[in-house]
């Protein structure tokens, strides 16, 4: 027989040793009988740390089988079922109460299996059909600090989630720390004149001197000028003019104190904010807002001028407008030779 020496039996005996790992680490990866959980999610309504939230779990069951409880645990370290679990800080779902059920339906909370961070959903064992479901839990206080948490899902045809599991499965999720975005929308009134402005754009606005040239007893002399409003104060706004007639020295021209139509040959100076067709000027107002002209400044081809009067407001937030302003100026035969003016002012006031 031939003799073994001690080099020889030392060799093999190593291989040995390196057999019985592999051997062992076999046995703990199939120690789990049940099958995997396809399309496994965990929603939940507020991510925040501490925040009390909904938390909706949802699963596919992947082939029929006798379903009577269902276990979810939440654990910070693994969502592996079978490894030690620890329990997040501050996490409960114990208070929670089951607020929605599809699929597989007819579940309560099972009290006895649940605590802090698991909680055991249980009803008579009975036939489930393969298919999606979804339970959602209202009232689950999320762990205190930001960072990922882990949950694990197993299926049990017993009612306590005892015995052996129909599948598991395991998710993770997510805490974070809120953004929070702030901004101001300022108050603003936008309000610009000019005898001609583009649009509604106030960096447009030209003009602010009209000249009618010489005035004549038979015809009406006329003019216009353009505003544009809007603002996003909650009451509105208003706009007032202000000024005089057209004065010369001691010399006027009578201001229209009630509405009318132009009459050539008599005193006039009045204005309004409308499509005028005697004489022919001015424009309906225009714009996407919906302020609305005083009804003594709003009639077509007739006019009016009291200082301070309000020619045109609206009580709320609004859009652009586009006023137009006309003038009329008529004078009688022997009205006194002169240089006559008058000066205009628009004031627009908002309420916020």
């Amino acid at each position: 027989m031939r003799r073994v020496s001690g080099k020889y039996f030392n060799r093999h005996l190593l291989r040995l040793l390196l057999i019985v790992p592999l051997i062992v680490a076999g046995l703990l990866i199939f120690a789990s009988a049940g099958a995997e959980l396809p399309q496994r999610s965990l929603m939940i309504s507020d991510s925040t740390a501490s925040a009390t939230a909904v938390y909706s779990l949802g699963f596919t069951i992947p082939a029929p089988e006798t379903l009577g409880s269902i276990e979810l645990q939440i654990c910070a370290n693994s969502p592996l079922v079978g490894e030690p679990c620890t329990a997040p800080s501050g996490f409960d779902i114990s208070a929670a109460t089951l607020s929605g059920q599809t699929g597989e339906t007819g579940f309560t909370i099972y009290a006895p299996g649940t605590n802090a961070n698991t909680v055991v959903l249980t009803r008579a064992p009975i036939a489930a059909a393969a298919g999606t479901v979804s339970y959602t839990f209202s009232g689950a206080v999320n762990p205190s600090s930001s960072g990922t948490y882990y949950g694990r899902i197993q299926t049990f045809a017993s009612i306590d989630a005892s015995g052996a599991e129909n599948e598991h499965g395991g998710l993770a999720f997510s805490m974070n720390s809120t953004v929070q975005i702030s901004t101001t929308v300022p108050p603003y009134l936008l309000f610009c004149t000019g005898i001609t402005i583009s649009g509604f754009d106030c960096s447009t606005a030209s003009g602010d001197y009209i000249n009618l040239g010489s005035l004549v007893g038979t015809a009406t002399s006329s003019a216009d000028s353009q505003m544009v409003t809007a603002t996003n104060a909650a009451n509105g706004f208003g706009i007032r003019v202000y000024g005089t007639t057209m004065t010369s020295g001691n010399n006027t021209i009578n201001a229209l104190s009630v509405r009318d139509v132009s009459r050539p040959g008599v005193s006039q100076f009045g204005i309004n904010l409308a499509a005028n067709t005697s004489p022919l000027v001015g424009a309906a107002p225009q714009g996407p807002g919906s302020a609305t002209v005083t009804s003594s400044y709003s009639t077509p081809d007739f006019f009016k001028f009291a200082p301070s009067d309000v020619i045109a407001s609206i009580a709320g937030v609004d859009d652009y407008n586009k006023f137009t302003a006309s003038y009329i100026i008529n004078i009688p035969h022997g009205q006194a030779p002169g240089v006559y003016v008058s000066t205009l002012q628009y004031v627009c006031l908002a309420s916020f």
